[in-house]
C-alpha cells in the first residue's frame, strides 16, 4: 500500500509534467534494496523517520573567504608574472655591446652633457669617455679636479672621464656620440668639425628644440650639417633633469631611431639600475614633444609667475598638450607617442618642477620681468625662448590651431603682456573638446 501511495507522490516531484489527478496513479516495482523514501513512510517510528533534518553547518567552523587576502594573492601572482617575463627578456637581451665599446665622445659641457658623461663612465671602469667642451676652465676643473666647476662643483666625475678643446683628438677612434650642442648652435659647431668625424658614428642626440629659421629638428641638423645623410642618428628624451640624472636616481627615457638595431644597441650602452631605457621607431613624434614642451613650461611658468591658481594651471597644460599631439600628428608622428614617456612624461616635469629653466623664464615672465633680463642673468640655455619662435610658422606650415603656444611666441616677441595673453585666452569661443 505504501508503494502504490508513493507513486504519484515520486511523479509529481521528478518529473517535467504536472501530475493528472484523473487518472489512476500507475504502479512502479521498487528495487528489493529500500529507499530512503519507503523507510520513512514504512517505519514512522524508526531512527531515520525521528532524525532531525540537516542544520546548515556551524559559520564559526567554516570561514568566510577573506576578500583582501583573495586581492592580495591576485597582485602577488600579478607582479610575479611581471619579475620573470623581466628575467626571460634580459636573459635573453644582448649585452656584448657595452665590452666592445672602447670610447664615447661628448660634444658640449653643458649640465645634461656633463651628467651622460658621468653615467656612460659610470657603466665601464675601463671606457674612455671624451667631452669636447669650449670653455678652457671647465676643461681644466674636468681634468684636474673631476668635477664641472660651472654646473657640478660638488659632484666628483668618475676617473674616466677627460675634457678637451681639440675637435680632433675628441672624435678620433669613437665608438658613439653624444650630441649635447644646443639646437641653435648645433648646425654651425657640426659643420665645424665635420671633418673629423667618422661617417659611421652612431649620433645620439641629447639636444631638444627646433632651428628657428629652417623648423629643422635635430634628425635633420645633423646629417646635414655634416655632409652625410646616412650618418646613425638616435634622439634621447624624456623626464629627464640632470641633477637627478648626477645623483643616479631613478629615472626613464626613450631611444629613437629608425634604425630597430641601433635603437637597441643604444638602449643597452645607456641602461643601467637607475636608468630605464626605452625604444621607439617614432623619431618625429619624440623630437617635436621634447621641443615644443619646453614652449609649454614657459606658459606654465607665467600661470604660476602671475599666481592664477592650480585650475588656470591644469587647464593650460592640457590645452597645452593636446595642441602638441595636434601638431606632432599633422608631422607623422603617433599619437601614443605623445602621451608616453617622452611626450607627457617631459611635459610634466617640465611644466611642474622648478628645476625646469624654461618654466622659471616663465614664472620671470609672470612676475614683471623684461626677458633680456632674465636671459642675461641666466647660465644655461632656455630653448624653449627660441622654440617659440619656430611655433607660429609650423602652426601656419600644418594648418593646426596653437593658441597657448601662440601666445607664449606673441609674449618673447614683446606684441603681448602676459596679462593681455590670458585675456585673450580665456575669450576664445567656447567649442566641442576634441
Amino acid at each position: 500500500m505504501a508503494a502504490v501511495l508513493e507513486a504519484p507522490l515520486a511523479t509529481s516531484m521528478f518529473s517535467s509534467k504536472p501530475h493528472n489527478t484523473n487518472f489512476p496513479p500507475k504502479f512502479h516495482t521498487f528495487p528489493s534494496k529500500p529507499t530512503l523514501l519507503t523507510l520513512r513512510n514504512t517505519h514512522p517510528h524508526s531512527c531515520v523517520a525521528n532524525a532531525s533534518p540537516p542544520q546548515d553547518p556551524d559559520p564559526a567552523s567554516d570561514p568566510q573567504p577573506d576578500p583582501n587576502r583573495d586581492r592580495r594573492r591576485i597582485v602577488r601572482v600579478a607582479w610575479e608574472k611581471i619579475l620573470r617575463w623581466s628575467r626571460s627578456w634580459r636573459s635573453k637581451a644582448k649585452t656584448d655591446i657595452l665590452q666592445r665599446t672602447n670610447k664615447v665622445v661628448v660634444l658640449g659641457g653643458g649640465s645634461f652633457g656633463t651628467a651622460m658623461a658621468a653615467h656612460v663612465a659610470n657603466r665601464k671602469a675601463e671606457l674612455e669617455v671624451n667631452m669636447l667642451v669650449r670653455d678652457p676652465q671647465v676643461c681644466l676643473s674636468i681634468n684636474e679636479n673631476h668635477c664641472n666647476c660651472k654646473y657640478f662643483p660638488d659632484h666628483r666625475l668618475p676617473e674616466n672621464v677627460v675634457a678637451t678643446t681639440d675637435a680632433k683628438s675628441a672624435l678620433l677612434g669613437a665608438d658613439y656620440c653624444l650630441h649635447a650642442v644646443p639646437v641653435q648652435f648645433s648646425a654651425s659647431f657640426l659643420e665645424s668639425v665635420a671633418e673629423y668625424v667618422d661617417p659611421g658614428l652612431p649620433f645620439i642626440s641629447l639636444s631638444k628644440g627646433l632651428e628657428l629659421n629652417t623648423l629643422r629638428m635635430m634628425a635633420q641638423i645633423i646629417p646635414q650639417a655634416l655632409r652625410n645623410p646616412r650618418q646613425p642618428f638616435v634622439a634621447l628624451s624624456g623626464p629627464s633633469f640632470a641633477l637627478e640624472l648626477m645623483d643616479k636616481l631613478p629615472t626613464a627615457m626613450v631611444v629613437a631611431s629608425k634604425d630597430k638595431k641601433l635603437a637597441n644597441t643604444v638602449q643597452q650602452l645607456l641602461a643601467s639600475s637607475h636608468l630605464r631605457i626605452s625604444t621607439s621607431s617614432d623619431v618625429t613624434g619624440v623630437e617635436i614633444a621634447g621641443a615644443l614642451k619646453n614652449v609649454l613650461a614657459i606658459a606654465a611658468g607665467i600661470v604660476e609667475g602671475m599666481n592664477l591658481g592650480n585650475n588656470s594651471m591644469a587647464a593650460l597644460v592640457s590645452q597645452g598638450c593636446s595642441e602638441i599631439r595636434w601638431l606632432a600628428t599633422k608631422m607623422g608622428a603617433k599619437p601614443t607617442t605623445i602621451t608616453g614617456l617622452s611626450g607627457t612624461g617631459d611635459i610634466m616635469l617640465t611644466c611642474f618642477v622648478n628645476l625646469s629653466r624654461n618654466r622659471t623664464v616663465g614664472v620671470r615672465l609672470g612676475s614683471g620681468e623684461k626677458l633680456e633680463n632674465i636671459l642675461s642673468s641666466m647660465s644655461q640655455v632656455a630653448e624653449g625662448v627660441s622654440t617659440a619662435g619656430a611655433v607660429i610658422a609650423l602652426a601656419q606650415k600644418y594648418n593646426v590651431k596653437m593658441p597657448v603656444l601662440t601666445a607664449v611666441a606673441r609674449i618673447i616677441d614683446n606684441e603681448l603682456t602676459p596679462k593681455k595673453a590670458v585675456f585673450e585666452l580665456m575669450s576664445l569661443p567656447q567649442v566641442e573638446e576634441v
